[in-house]
């Protein structure tokens, strides 16, 4: 028996009608019949209620009883960490909070679920440490991932950003955009680009590079440009890049010392 079919038998045993029964959990009929029907399930928070009232672990009320586990118990309603749950859902909430979130919030099931904590994993996820199909957060790992120091995905977007597709302002990534630094299969970036195909409006190497200064394998196109197949010195370039850019940051004359050598 699944949730909705178990929640209209137990309202039913009690001769409650659906709107007695929201009265006793604080929601409107409306939201018991969506339960009922199957159109929605309730919040973690109902859910505990909803036990409760009936008398009951949370696994017997979604119809999960008899179901593998790990042997732990319920702890107040939630789940103790590591628990397996198969059901319509599982969620943790860590009753420790900083700053009003939760320490922990894991919120994973069909349908757009969204964790939101200090440390916060869910098909969607919102925290300073956000792991999710769609993630944002301080550190953000996901299938779309923003991240305001350092993001991880497919789509990543942040200030360090790593992924199939990498927008920040130090992008690493099959296609990489980023402000001060670009590395990629296609690289654009304002100041230093490294890739196949590198664009920059400063420095750009790759097999085809277009910038100001421009150094390629097969093509190299700016207002500087070396090509391999011409043959070139690393001194000459070297020499180049000081003239035009005689404030480059150390780290990032590193960067461009290893490519050339």
């Amino acid at each position: 028996m699944n949730f909705s079919e178990h929640l209209i038998t137990l309202r039913k045993q009690r001769g409650w009608s659906q709107e007695e029964l929201g009265n006793q959990i604080n929601v409107t009929r409306q939201t018991v019949s969506k339960w009922e029907l199957g159109q929605s399930t309730p919040e973690l928070e109902k859910l505990i209620e909803l036990a409760k009232l009936f008398g009951m672990s949370i696994d017997r009320l979604v119809g999960l009883e008899g179901e593998e586990d790990t042997g732990e118990t319920l702890q107040n309603g939630r789940r103790a960490p590591g628990v397996r749950s198969l059901g319509v859902y599982y969620e943790y909430v860590s009753p420790v909070k900083v700053f009003g979130l939760p320490l922990i919030h894991v919120r994973l099931g069909f349908g757009p679920k969204l964790a939101k904590g200090i440390i916060a994993v869910g098909n969607c996820a919102v925290g300073v440490v956000a792991i999710g199909g769609c993630s944002l957060g301080l550190v953000s790992l996901g299938g779309v991932s923003a991240g305001l120091l350092f993001a991880f995905g497919g789509l990543s977007l942040g200030l360090i950003a790593l992924g199939g597709v990498a927008i920040g302002g130090f992008a690493l990534g099959g296609c990489a955009v980023g402000q001060w630094l670009a590395i990629g299969g296609g690289a654009l970036s304002n100041y230093l680009a490294i890739g196949g195909g590198a664009v920059s409006r400063g420095l750009a190497i790759g097999s085809s590079a277009y910038g100001h200064i421009a150094v390629g394998k097969e093509t190299a196109k700016g207002a500087f440009s070396y090509l391999q197949q011409y043959g070139y010195h690393t001194e000459d370039v070297w020499y180049t890049v000081k003239q035009e850019f005689p404030h480059m940051w150390g780290w990032v004359r590193n960067i461009i010392q290893m490519v050339l050598d």
